[in-house]
């Protein structure tokens, strides 16, 4: 993956779990989950090789707090092999996929593919959480973050816009586009 010259040239992408875990009925289903899809390969196609991919997968220790969390969430305790956990959309040979246990998928992994200054491209589930978790600490790490506003979903409209809305106030280390605007760039 080459680092970024300028913030559109070598960005990102970055599809945070597009899972069944979320598509399917169930306790965390996303209810735009499959309105996204199209919109995230319209990005893929677009930035070209390198994505990269996440999923949640839920760590069976259930340690700290995560404990009373998978107590709440009690019909999303698949064991960490499970389908639910299984990304639903095409992943390209050449992308690149990141499994944590965690609501944020930066760490390590992810700053190693996305330098310092370079731009991030954020799409995905759940908008409200993962989405909103990840763009965080990509921000204190110092790099730029896109949100595509329509390549993500969250479990409620009401919630996408409140999440979004807060996205925005991080500007300009946050930016918070349609997929129209960005393909525009």
């Amino acid at each position: 993956m080459k680092p970024v010259g300028s913030r559109r040239d070598g960005a990102t992408l970055v599809v945070i779990d597009m899972q069944r875990a979320f598509r399917d009925a169930g306790q965390w289903q996303v209810p735009r989950y499959r309105e996204i899809v199209p919109v995230i390969s319209r990005l893929q196609q677009s930035l070209g090789s390198g994505p990269v991919f996440t999923r949640f997968i839920r760590d069976e220790a259930e340690t700290g707090a995560w404990a009373a969390y998978y107590k709440r969430w009690d019909e999303m305790r698949f064991p960490s092999g499970s389908g639910a956990w299984d990304i639903t959309m095409d992943v390209p040979g050449e992308a690149t996929v990141i499994d944590a246990p965690t609501f944020s998928k930066w760490g390590p992994e992810l700053a190693a593919l996305v330098p310092e200054g370079a731009e991030m491209v954020l799409a995905g589930v759940a908008t409200d959480c993962c989405v909103l978790s990840t763009a965080l600490g990509a921000v204190d790490a110092g790099r730029f973050v896109t949100v595509v506003s329509d390549a993500c979903a969250a479990v409620s409209d009401e919630a996408q816009q409140q999440t979004l809305a807060l996205l925005e106030l991080l500007s300009p280390m946050c930016e918070v586009v349609t997929s129209r605007e960005f393909l525009a760039r």
